[in-house]
């Protein structure tokens, strides 16, 4: 009954999460391929600490429990279980100290692929060591213990936001170093166990798949709601300064361009006071919305303020970055509520041509630019302090 009613409820919880994503979002529970910036950040952040945390968890554990071992085991079994164990509880410190530089998706991969080798490795070295001996009785169950680690390991991947690709990549040498064992003893194999073992490391993976998956549903979004303007649906200001931040450190870091258009309506507080606020917010919709569907891909809006916009356009210099915003605002950015065509006043900045020092200063330089685009006519952009004419 019980068993019953939680089913239901885990089953009514994945269907409100799937409900409420988009059919992009379902695909990113699927592969991490074109996930946002932002939430790539969040999963590498969160897969990095959680390496760390199981790392200092095993470094502490791994060594004590050969206190265990010495009182169940004869010495020439302890001995080398004792070297192994040192053998990965450094490997183990060497992940803890390595992982705290770790801030891309590539490292994190790299991170929680050597926690999960470690203990295979180990557990394949007993596996092979403790059949050189005879067991029995108290020792030979306490043996048996060593025999739960690929579930123990497999079970570990539920506390990671991971893909399904992703889970399967890492699950799949798991279940490897499981046959292998098996294979290691081949003159002995007994298939009923090697098969019942292998099925429920299996259903191990699938549950601990479900879990990785939820947590990344429940991320994604959470994600998209806290970094979302309600009204627009563009990036909010918060999570496009964390936005920026992050792609002004990878453009100087790989040497790559990225141009900032900072975008201020004209003449909008005359919308609000002639048409009044509700159709001001109307055109703050529309205008978004045409600028996001003109906008190339990977690019990015965020609403900086009332009626100002700022574009992100990574990999992007001064010359690609003009031609893209002439192409965006030729035909205007919308209609104002007595037909005539949107406009708007245009900074550009870019961070190698103007020398930036952090992103702040990228933003401030194209907020200057946007200004003298103001007090120069309005409908015009401004870039390296040239009034361009639209």
């Amino acid at each position: 009954m019980l068993t019953d009613a939680l089913k239901r409820l885990w089953l009514r919880a994945w269907s409100l999460v799937l409900m409420e994503m988009t059919s992009q979002e379902i695909g990113w529970l699927l592969r991490p391929r074109d996930h946002m910036s932002l939430l790539t950040s969040r999963r590498t952040t969160i897969i990095v600490t959680r390496v760390r945390l199981m790392a200092g968890l095993f470094a502490l554990f791994t060594p004590l429990w050969i206190v265990a071992d010495v009182f169940a085991f004869q010495p020439e079994v302890w001995h080398g279980l004792a070297a192994a164990r040192l053998g990965a509880t450094i490997a183990f410190v060497l992940i803890l100290v390595a992982a705290r530089r770790m801030d891309t998706i590539q490292n994190a991969y790299r991170a929680l692929a050597m926690l999960f080798a470690i203990p295979m490795l180990f557990f394949l070295f007993t596996y092979q060591h403790m059949a050189h001996f005879e067991m029995h009785g108290f020792e030979a169950a306490f043996s048996t213990g060593y025999a739960f680690l690929p579930f123990v390991v497999v079970a570990g991947l539920s506390i990671f936001p991971l893909t399904l690709a992703e889970c399967l990549a890492f699950a799949g040498p798991i279940l490897a170093f499981q046959s292998l064992a098996a294979v290691m003893r081949w003159p002995v194999l007994d298939w009923p166990t090697v098969a019942a073992s292998l099925w429920l490391l299996i259903l191990i993976t699938a549950v601990s798949a479900l879990a990785g998956l939820s947590q990344l549903a429940f991320m994604i979004v959470l994600v998209r709601e806290n970094i979302r303007d309600s009204m627009t649906g563009c990036f909010s200001r918060p999570s496009g300064e964390e936005l920026i931040d992050l792609q002004f450190t990878l453009a100087r870091r790989s040497g790559m361009a990225l141009s900032l258009a900072f975008l201020d309506l004209d003449h909008f507080k005359e919308i609000n006071d002639r048409y009044g606020h509700d159709a001001g917010d109307e055109v703050l919709i529309k205008t978004s919305t045409t600028i996001r569907n003109r906008m190339r891909m990977g690019d990015m809006l965020v609403r900086w303020g009332g009626e100002e916009f700022l574009l992100v356009m990574p990999n992007t210099d001064r010359l690609q970055a003009l031609t893209a915003l002439e192409r965006l605002t030729e035909q205007g950015l919308g209609l104002r509520p007595n037909g005539t065509p949107v406009t708007a006043s245009i900074g550009l900045a870019e961070i190698s041509t103007d020398d930036s020092l952090n992103w702040k200063e990228l933003v401030e330089i194209a907020d200057k630019r946007m200004y003298r685009a103001k007090t120069s006519g309005r409908n015009r952009i401004v870039a390296d302090d040239m009034p361009l004419n639209l």
